[in-house]
């Protein structure tokens, strides 16, 4: 394209952007005065749900992208960790640059993370450094990337086929689906199943809920989390002594961290073993089925896709099915923005018109929901397209903390949803209902019977 004609395109995408933004604008203040109008009992509690909303969320991120792409405030809309302040990142380069500089915005985790463990940190929660390096690399050894085909994905398929097959006509997605495959999951490749599935359910999102999702730091998440740990500890330290008495000669995620302690790699006695399967129990349960709900969910808002998506469940084109779950996760990640304090005062989008200083302490919520929505970015980002390059995608984090899990989250996914996908007039027959959690605890869907 000759000059004037990236000049064009660049002008022209920026006008679409100024256009979306009144478009948002409007939207949101109709919204907003209907919520207000309806009386002053819940007002509030209207007014949040309102700005709780995915969709509202696109339109805010719209308005700001145009307006203020990095907007600072001296209020701390997070509470839960100490900060001077936020600042909303939303254009997708300036997302990535926070998520990259390491050095200067960090992940603010460690406190609950040792309040979880009841004195440790773990990779999930640590700066680079050796004991980052070192925690990694071990796990990487114990959860073999190699195994995902051949362990993983066959257990998943097999087990959510059996599931839906039994359902007749109608299930309750996490309560009969997610939930227990990935539970059962934990058992047959981690070697954890825990005292029963729904048990793990249970503490695994007790202690993610506290861990990443209670930003206002409630007394009551806190409880249950600090209870919920305390159960998961004894049982993980009952399961690892129980192991290392009795070997079972299995070849679990378990027996192989045991025999790296036994070879005397450094980071895998007793409690490091424990604490980092705390770790990956929790990241895995919790945002495996809250992914797999909103993926579906959305698919169900967009008949065209749907269609789509049933069509590859049925060719067992595993591929083309991925491509359309992450597409409908791009409307409705698990989260909307990743959040990092600021090391030391610096600047975001050095050099340009939106360069934003950012003091020392602030909090910085880098909205990867904005970031995928990006038009300087991606090609069109309101439309609902299938295949876009995996830089159009940031569901899992994004640099040196991208989920440690995200090669198991992308190859699970779609094996947990293929069969109810196949099954031919798949229809909600209920919202998702959260029951007072941030997580799906019920989805109610139906289909016809075979």
């Amino acid at each position: 394209m000759s000059f004037l004609g990236n000049v064009a395109s660049a002008a022209g995408v920026r006008l679409g952007m100024a256009g979306a933004a009144l478009g948002a604008a409007g939207k949101l203040a109709l919204r907003g005065a209907r919520a207000y109008a309806r009386g002053a009992d819940g007002r509030g509690a209207r007014i949040a749900a309102l700005l709780g909303a995915t969709e509202n969320q696109r339109l805010v991120f719209d308005l700001l992208r145009a307006a203020k792409p990095n907007l600072a405030l001296s209020r701390k809309l997070i509470a839960a960790y100490e900060n001077t302040g936020t600042v909303i990142v939303t254009r997708h380069a300036d997302v990535t640059e926070v998520l990259e500089r390491e050095s200067d915005f960090a992940v603010v985790y460690e406190p609950k993370m040792r309040a979880i463990t009841d004195g440790e940190n773990f990779f999930l929660g640590m700066q680079d450094s050796p004991a980052y390096t070192r925690d990694v690399s071990n796990m990487r050894l114990a959860v073999r990337r190699s195994e995902v085909p051949e362990i993983v994905i066959p257990y998943v398929a097999a087990q959510a086929e059996a599931i839906v097959t039994a359902a007749g006509s109608r299930i309750d997605v996490p309560q009969a689906l997610t939930l227990p495959v990935l539970t059962g999951l934990l058992g047959h490749y981690f070697g954890t199943p825990g005292p029963s599935g729904p048990v793990m359910a249970d503490w695994t999102t007790r202690m993610f809920w506290y861990l990443f999702v209670d930003l206002a730091g409630e007394a009551a998440v806190t409880r249950a989390a600090m209870e919920s740990a305390s159960a998961c500890r004894a049982y993980l330290d009952a399961t690892i002594a129980a192991r290392k008495a009795a070997p079972t000669g299995t070849d679990q995620v378990l027996d192989r961290c045991l025999a790296m302690q036994a070879g005397g790699v450094p980071g895998m006695d007793d409690l490091g073993i424990r604490n980092n399967l705390i770790g990956l129990l929790i990241g895995l349960v919790p945002t495996l089925s809250k992914a797999s709900v909103k993926a579906l969910d959305t698919l169900l808002d967009r008949p065209e896709a749907l269609a789509a998506a049933q069509a590859a469940a049925r060719a067992d084109d595993d591929a083309a099915l991925a491509a359309l779950l992450w597409e409908a996760l791009r409307f409705d990640p698990v989260n909307p923005f990743i959040y990092r304090r600021a090391v030391r005062e610096t600047v975001i989008a050095r050099g340009t018109l939106r360069a934003q200083r950012v003091p020392q302490g602030a909090m910085v919520l880098a909205a990867n929901l904005s970031a995928m929505f990006d038009p300087i970015a991606h090609e069109r980002p309101a439309e609902f397209r299938a295949g876009r390059g995996p830089e159009a995608y940031i569901l899992w984090g994004y640099g040196m903390h991208t989920c440690f899990g995200a090669h198991i989250n992308q190859a699970v996914i779609p094996q947990l949803l293929k069969p109810l996908l196949r099954r031919p007039g798949l229809r909600r027959a209920g919202p998702v209902d959260g029951a007072g959690t941030p997580f799906p605890v019920h989805f109610q869907v139906a289909f016809d019977a075979a």
